[in-house]
C-alpha cells in the first residue's frame, strides 16, 4: 500500500505549483496527508459519497473526488477552492495518486512474486500466469547474486545496502533487488544473449568496490549460473547460497564466490559431517590441523601457493631453506604426512579444507 509520506509528498508537490489546497481521507474520515488544516468530515458524509455513483461532489469550496484502485474507493481528495481550477487540479492529483498507487502495488506484487519464486513456493503454472501479469520476461537469462552485508555495521549508516543496490540497477532494464530473509540482499539480473560468466564476474567485483567506496561496507557476494527461464531462477538462488556458504569456509580471502569455480570445496561442504570425522581421524587422530600454530600453518599454505617447490617458498618467507626444511619434517614427525610428496600433500590440503569446514559446521550449531 502506498504510505502516507509519498501522499503527503505529492499533494504539497501539486500545492507548490498551482497554490490550490488538497488533503486525502480515509474511508473512515481520518486525514491521511495535507496542505492545510482540514475541517471535520463525518463518516456519515465519507460513506454517502463512496457509495453514491459519482465520482465527484462539491460541499461549499470543496472538491470531492474518489481515487480509485480497480474500481474500489481508496481515497477522498478534496481540493479547497470554488474555482474551476480547484477542481481540475483535482482530477490531476487523483490521476496522479492513482498511477502511484499502481506503481507501488506492482512493485510489492513483484518483490512477493520473487520472493515465492526464489523460495520454491509456486507452481509452474503459476510462475508464468503471474509474470505475465506483472509485465516480467519469462525466456531471458538470468543470474542470481547474493550480497552479505555486516548487519551490524549496516545499522549506522542512513541508508542500507538495498537502497544502494537500487541505485546500482534499474527494474526498467530487468534487474530486481529483493530479500528472504535479514542475513542478505538478492539481486535477480536480467542478462543480455551474449553475456557469459565473465560479465557475472565484473557485476560481481563492482558491486563490492562500489559498495565499498560509496558506503564502507565490506560486503561478500557471490552468485549462482545463468538460467534460461524463470522457473530456474531458484536453482541459481541454492547455488549462490551454497557458494556464499562455501566462499566463507574454504576461501576466505575472496569477497566474490562463485558457483561454477567453487572446486573441491563444493565436494567437501556437501559431504555428511560424521564421514568428515571419520576421514579427519583416520589420517590425524587427536593431532588435528587446526591445532598447528601459525607459523606452521602459514608455511604450508605458501609452499602449496608454490606447487612445493621448497627454494621459492623459503624465498618468500625470508626464511633458510634448511630452515624451511626443519619446519617441513618437523610437521611429518607429528602427523606422519612428508608435505614434499605430492600424495601426502594433496591428502594434507584436503584435510585442512574439511577440517575447516567442520569448524564451520560446529559454529552453526551452537
Amino acid at each position: 500500500m502506498i504510505s502516507s509520506q509519498v501522499i503527503r509528498s505529492s499533494i504539497e508537490e501539486l500545492k507548490t505549483i498551482s497554490k490550490v489546497d488538497l488533503c486525502v481521507w480515509d474511508l473512515e474520515g481520518k486525514v491521511v496527508a495535507a496542505t492545510f488544516e482540514p475541517e471535520e468530515i463525518t463518516t456519515a458524509l465519507i460513506e454517502g459519497f463512496v457509495n453514491s455513483p459519482a465520482d465527484s461532489q462539491v460541499i461549499g469550496q470543496h472538491h470531492l473526488l474518489k481515487v480509485l484502485d480497480e474500481d474500489e474507493v481508496l481515497f477522498i481528495l478534496d481540493a479547497r477552492g470554488s474555482s474551476e481550477e480547484a477542481y481540475m487540479l483535482g482530477r490531476i492529483a487523483v490521476s496522479q495518486l492513482q498511477h502511484l498507487i499502481i506503481a507501488y502495488k506492482e512493485r510489492y506484487d513483484r518483490n512477493n512474486f520473487f520472493q515465492n519464486l526464489l523460495l520454491d513456493n509456486m507452481l509452474l503454472v503459476d510462475i508464468y500466469n503471474r509474470a505475465k501479469k506483472l509485465h516480467i520476461e519469462a525466456a531471458v537469462p538470468r543470474a542470481i547474486f547474493l550480497i552479505e552485508t555486516d548487519k551490524e555495521k549496516e545499522k549506522e549508516k542512513d541508508f542500507t545496502a538495498t537502497e544502494l543496490l537500487n541505485g546500482m540497477f534499474s527494474t526498467q532494464v530487468g534487474d530486481y533487488i529483493t530479500a528472504v530473509d535479514e542475513s542478505n540482499v538478492i539481486l535477480i539480473k536480467e542478462l543480455a544473449p551474449e553475456d557469459d560468466y565473465t560479465r557475472l564476474e565484473q557485476v560481481a567485483n563492482t558491486i563490492v568496490d562500489m559498495m565499498n567506496m560509496e558506503a564502507m561496507m565490506n560486503v561478500r557476494v557471490a552468485y549462482g549460473t545463468i538460467v534460461g527461464e524463470l522457473k530456474e531462477v531458484s536453482k541459481s538462488y541454492k547455488e549462490a547460497k551454497m557458494a556464499l556458504d562455501v566462499g566463507k569456509i574454504f576461501y576466505a580471502e575472496k569477497k566474490v564466490s562463485a558457483y561454477n569455480t567453487l572446486g573441491i570445496g563444493r565436494l567437501i561442504y556437501q559431504l555428511p559431517i560424521n564421514l568428515c570425522r571419520i576421514f579427519i581421524d583416520e589420517i590425524f587422530g587427536s593431532n588435528v590441523p587446526s591445532e598447528l600454530d601459525d607459523e606452521t600453518l602459514t608455511t604450508i599454505n605458501k609452499f602449496f601457493e608454490n606447487n612445493l617447490n621448497v627454494s621459492e617458498t623459503s624465498r618468500q618467507l625470508f626464511v633458510h631453506r634448511n630452515t624451511l626444511v626443519y619446519r617441513i619434517e618437523k610437521l611429518e614427525m607429528s602427523t606422519g604426512l612428508d608435505i614434499r610428496t605430492f600424495e601426502d600433500a594433496l591428502t594434507f590440503k584436503i584435510a585442512l579444507m574439511v577440517v575447516s569446514y567442520m569448524k564451520y559446521v560446529d559454529s552453526l550449531e551452537y
